[in-house]
């Protein structure tokens, strides 16, 4: 069994950022499938509530830690999975250090960990190595168009590194890794003020508060239901290539189209209003899946149709209504 070793003893999994949207979602799934989940997290952007029904599992341990500092894990441990950053605008604009400092000293003190246990590793990267890209849509081999100056760099260049990084123990050390570049992902457990389209979007509509947009609207996203995503990154944890892989939806709107899925699906009276776009914002992004199609035998199931259903009763509980 994959999730066994010899002795049919779990394996066991690491999962930093465990307490976050993606994380919590991933401690789940491993917890299902039978592995011995560890989950590490100092709740700068994670919450306690992500993670509370799966303390009394006894294949679950929860620890308090921030990953820019020394990682100690006692035992054995088979795979390392690095989820821990800031990931929204909101997050990582008021936590610019901290955001550079876990895609760098975090990744080195999980991959040295890594590198002690003879464990695998996954890297949670994004779409945002790609920038505000010059081809759509984007494939691995794409090299991105980036500003590393620019307000959305401490995000940027600290997955770009993260890959660096990633990359340079698995040339160097033989580390077996993984590196995971996941495009928007929308579901429960996602901060309602977190500053991403989706929650802003549906907490105004629902609140009947006007929905904002950035510059007219014109720019497109590709938007993937969570368990759609985690179920490509455990793909891609047990099928092991060492080079990037695209998770994602690829079906592309622009976010004025978006916004009117939004007040439709809710009923909504909300007015629309415009304001100015952020710089370095992406233009476009879709990601090319066909490499996770090829190797991992994954694609999306979930439409966003079915997804914005499924998520609508997530924040309308989270509003109180």
């Amino acid at each position: 069994m994959e999730n066994h070793d010899k002795f049919g003893v779990p394996k066991k999994v690491l999962v930093t950022g465990g307490a976050g949207f993606l994380g919590s979602h991933l401690c789940e799934k491993l917890l299902g499938e039978g592995y011995d989940v560890t989950c590490m997290d100092n709740f700068l952007t994670g919450r306690m509530e992500n993670i509370e029904h799966l303390l009394g599992n006894p294949n679950f341990t929860f620890k308090k830690h921030d990953v820019t500092t020394y990682i100690e894990i006692k035992g054995s441990l088979d795979y390392v999975m690095h989820f821990a950053s800031p990931a929204s605008p909101i997050d990582y604009l008021q936590h610019p250090i901290h955001t550079l400092k876990v895609g760098a000293l975090g990744t080195y003190n999980s991959l040295g960990l890594a590198k002690d246990k003879k464990a695998a590793f996954l890297l949670a990267s994004t779409s945002e190595v790609y920038g505000d890209p010059e081809v759509n849509p984007q494939n691995e081999e794409y090299w991105g168009h980036v500003n590393p100056v620019g307000p959305r760099s401490v995000y940027d260049e600290a997955k770009r590194y993260a890959e660096a990084i990633t990359t340079a123990y698995h040339n160097k050390h033989d580390i077996d890794i993984r590196i995971a570049r996941i495009f928007n992902t929308y579901g429960p457990r996602m901060r309602i003020n977190d500053g991403r389209a989706l929650p802003a979007f549906m907490c105004q509509a629902l609140r009947s508060e006007p929905i904002t947009i950035f510059g007219d609207g014109s720019q497109t996203r590709a938007f993937c239901y969570v368990d759609d995503l985690i179920e490509g990154i455990y793909k891609l944890l047990l099928y092991g290539t060492n080079s990037p892989v695209n998770i994602g939806n690829p079906s592309e709107i622009s976010i004025l189209d978006f916004a009117k899925e939004i007040l439709k699906l809710t009923k909504s009276k909300s007015e629309i209003v415009f304001k100015e776009l952020p710089a370095n914002d992406p233009k476009v992004r879709r990601p090319d899946i066909s490499k996770a199609r090829d190797l991992l035998d994954w694609e999306p199931k979930i439409t966003r149709e079915e997804g914005l259903k499924k998520v609508l009763d997530y924040f309308k509980k989270e509003l109180g209504i």
